[in-house]
């Protein structure tokens, strides 16, 4: 029989003829052009911030240097995966994703994994972490919905748009998980915002927080006292909000963390103790340094000026990804990009507040800083979405 019997092999053929036949530097262009260069100079500059700093934090930890190198290579193939993928095809996705997301979540309030008190994952061969997948599936689905009901979005459509929120929301806070359960609760609501929530609901809600704020600073005695129950949470979480407004009621219990955190803030001065200088860290004050007390260990060692460059790298971040959102070609990716950006944001101002002593400690990674390949690859995945909406863009365009 002869090659014309065989059009599939005699394509592939061709395919890989024409392939070899380019300058090898035309072909890595090709691969490399789905990534938006501002975005991945400022990840890049994150991510070498993150090695420098681990190095240093986890130096009584083996291994934990060559982990997040690792852990960095599947974020950045995660990045190139979903940079390739067009947004046209991530919203064909959203369903299947948000679905899977929440039948996992109720496989876990079923059957899950309890480790440490809580109900969080399921060993499905390999042990995963359903409520990760809900930081994506999350905006991605409200995305798509609103882009559904584009021509005319009514007060119904926000109240369905709430209930697809409100339901993974609940699962995970269920777990106990309630620093994931508010990362995903921001998500949804920006991207709520974002499709045009009126004012008009928005500011009775932030009066409501702030009037319960004043009256918990008030009646704190009263509030955080042992025989008090919380209705909705969890003693532990009570005691988190209790200790925030005074760790010195507990130095060494809930407290410390808090305290501990605080001296190695004020102890790095504005230009830091130096690298592999911080005592804090290095006489194992500071608890969890490689994951969500890093911050402590930078802002140790590199003072404020330090503190300085990362905010600065974290708003270049936040500006770029609201830049990609103000220019996405539809109302689909506008929302998703804008959504998945102020996700960023809040990892950043939830990890930095709580290592502050200003928020609560609720388990909040810093972005692309923090040990952890779980939360490096999903936040991976939130740059790939930047990127392909800003690649598509131009694609448009030309």
């Amino acid at each position: 029989m002869t090659e014309q019997h065989f059009p599939l092999r005699r394509g592939l053929v061709q395919g890989l003829r024409r392939w070899f036949a380019q300058p090898r530097w035309a072909v890595v262009r090709t691969h490399l052009a789905v990534f938006d260069g501002p975005l991945m100079l400022i990840i890049g500059l994150l991510a070498l911030l993150s090695l420098i700093t681990l190095y240093s934090a986890g130096i009584d930890f083996p291994g934990r240097f060559e982990g997040q190198l690792r852990n960095f290579a599947a974020a950045f193939l995660m990045m190139w995966i979903v940079a390739n993928i067009p947004p046209q095809t991530l919203m064909r996705f959203a369903v299947p994703v948000y679905t899977v997301g929440v039948a996992l979540l109720i496989a876990v309030a079923m059957f899950g994994l309890v480790k440490k008190g809580a109900r969080r994952w399921l060993d499905l061969g390999v042990v995963i972490q359903p409520s990760e997948i809900m930081k994506i599936g999350v905006p991605l689905m409200l995305a798509w919905y609103f882009h559904k009901h584009e021509t005319l979005i009514r007060g119904r459509d926000f109240l369905s748009a709430a209930i697809l929120l409100a339901v993974p929301v609940g699962l995970i806070a269920r777990q106990p998980d309630l620093g994931t359960a508010l990362l995903v609760l921001a998500a949804g609501l920006y991207v709520i915002y974002f499709a045009g929530l009126s004012w008009k609901l928005i500011v009775p809600v932030l009066v409501l927080g702030l009037i319960g704020v004043g009256a918990l600073l008030l009646a704190q005695d009263q509030i955080c006292a042992t025989e008090v129950a919380w209705p909705f949470m969890h003693d532990y979480q009570k005691q988190r909000i209790c200790t925030l407004l005074d760790p010195s009621t507990d130095p060494l219990g809930r407290g410390f963390h808090t305290l501990q955190s605080a001296i190695a803030l004020g102890s790095g001065g504005f230009f830091g103790k130096g690298y592999m200088q911080g005592t804090q860290s290095h006489l194992q004050f500071i608890p969890e340094r490689t994951t969500d007390f890093i911050f402590a260990v930078f802002a140790e060692e590199f003072g404020l000026l330090g503190n300085l460059i990362l905010m600065v790298l974290y708003l270049a971040l936040i500006a770029r990804g609201l830049y990609i959102a103000a220019n996405a070609p539809s109302y689909f990716s506008r929302l998703l990009a804008g959504g998945i950006t102020l996700i960023f944001f809040t990892y950043a101002f939830v990890n930095m507040g709580m290592v502050s002593g200003l928020l609560p400690v609720v388990g909040v990674p810093l972005p692309f800083m923090s040990y952890g390949g779980t939360a490096l690859v999903t936040l991976g995945i939130g740059a790939g979405i930047l990127m392909t909406i800003q690649r598509h863009r131009k694609l448009v365009q030309t």
